[in-house]
């Protein structure tokens, strides 16, 4: 198993931050590795929502479930998302800082079958792809207009 965590100050209050990040939705607004993502479950969205999602990479695609485990607007998101070779699981922090947000992720990331045996790759390309989606996401969000919700 690997952890993948960090942060990043969002000039926006915890409030859009946390609606914006939750409805999974936007996700390809911010993660040009997200093809698409759709609500499976029924609304609103909260605690049990899910969500199916497709992410492309080195030519490939591949389906991901995303379960919300923990809703507890606007502070923390928790969720598991299951792929055919990685399962995640973990969270978001949203924290009300004088600057906006300070939003903190954690992921305990337990690679499948084969791909277990490259587990400190998938740590080092986890970290720095982690860190360009929230880049992503702060650069939206910090745009000067208002988030478009999906």
């Amino acid at each position: 198993m690997t952890r993948i965590e960090g942060e990043t100050l969002i000039g926006r209050p915890p409030v859009i931050v946390f609606d914006f990040v939750a409805d999974q939705r936007n996700e390809p607004k911010f993660n040009p590795r997200m093809v698409r993502a759709e609500m499976i479950s029924d609304p609103p969205i909260g605690n049990g929502s899910r969500f199916v999602a497709t992410m492309k990479s080195v030519g490939r695609s591949a389906d991901m479930v995303i379960e919300f485990t923990s809703f507890e607007r606007p502070l923390r998101l928790g969720s598991k998302t299951r792929m055919s070779w990685v399962d995640i699981e973990g969270g978001l922090t949203f924290e009300p800082h004088s600057a906006g947000t300070l939003m903190r992720w954690s992921w305990e990331v337990q690679p499948k079958r084969f791909t277990r045996l490259i587990s400190p790759i998938i740590l080092r390309m986890g970290k720095r792809q982690e860190e360009a989606i929230w880049g992503n996401l702060k650069r939206l969000l910090e745009s000067g207009d208002e988030p478009q919700m999906a």
